[in-house]
């Protein structure tokens, strides 16, 4: 079980697996083109079963090797999940399940360490984003109510209800069309509705979503920081076993010289 646990954990098992998940991407990607599936489908159907036995292989391995401690690891749990989602069966038609296979590719966060800490630092900010989502929220609400007693007169379908007022003021704030499709023909009836919709692009674009950005970096930060100490503590035990044994080999030699010496 040492020899093959030093197989799976081996840079080199883990770069063929990231070859095998790239390829396994570009094959279903190539079956949504019906020009590829006429030429090449039978191949393509090949290599996904050749994929998919890779990847229950792997799953089959790492059980036997970890045992329950394979589902300590999350990110071995994740692999299990997107494997065992893939396996389900799928009958004729059912192109929804099919269409999952694609989730396959999802493992590379898993094998890829800089994308692992790239997800561990979202997963880290979660807690911190709750408060931002709730600002934005009530920003959000604020201006809808607003933008329903201002405009939904003149223009029903962008600001008639709450709710088609929070979808438009989510398209000015992704400031997708927002001038000239939205704001300068409001702009046309209610010549002062710039004030409002700068104000509220000014309050969400340019403010609330930046704390989603520093509070991201943030938890990278951290998460590069947390890394390193556990490279340094495990540095320093190493260091600090070295020098045991330097001073066990001392004691020893000084212990084999003194009957010489007497």
């Amino acid at each position: 079980m040492g020899k093959l646990r030093h197989f799976l954990e081996s840079n080199g098992f883990q770069s063929f697996i990231v070859a095998v998940i790239i390829v396994n991407a570009i094959t279903l990607g190539l079956e949504t083109s019906a020009t590829v599936v006429a030429a090449i489908g039978p191949a393509l159907v090949l290599l996904d079963k050749v994929a998919l036995t890779i990847f229950v292989v792997e799953i089959i391995l790492k059980l036997a090797v970890y045992r329950l401690r394979f589902f300590r690891e999350p990110w071995n749990v994740f692999d299990f999940v997107i494997v065992g989602v893939t396996l389900m069966p799928v009958g004729e038609g059912v192109t929804v399940m099919r269409a999952l296979r694609i989730l396959r590719a999802l493992r590379l966060i898993s094998i890829v360490p800089s994308m692992r800490k790239v997800v561990q630092a979202l997963l880290r900010a979660i807690p911190g984003m709750g408060a931002v989502v709730a600002l934005l929220s009530l920003v959000f609400y604020v201006a809808a109510v607003m933008a329903t007693k201002l405009f939904g007169a003149s223009f029903p379908d962008w600001f008639g209800t709450i709710g088609a007022s929070t979808y438009t003021l989510f398209q000015v704030m992704t400031l997708e069309s927002w001038s000239m499709g939205i704001v300068r023909p409001v702009m046309e009836v209610y010549p002062m509705a710039w004030i409002f919709f700068v104000t509220f692009i000014l309050l969400t674009t340019f403010a609330v979503l930046n704390l989603f950005i520093a509070i991201i970096v943030d938890a990278m930060t951290k998460e590069n920081h947390a890394e390193e100490e556990e490279t340094r503590g495990t540095l320093g035990s190493d260091h600090q076993q070295i020098m045991a044994e330097l001073g066990a080999l001392r004691q020893e030699i000084a212990a084999l010289k003194r009957p010489a010496a007497e």
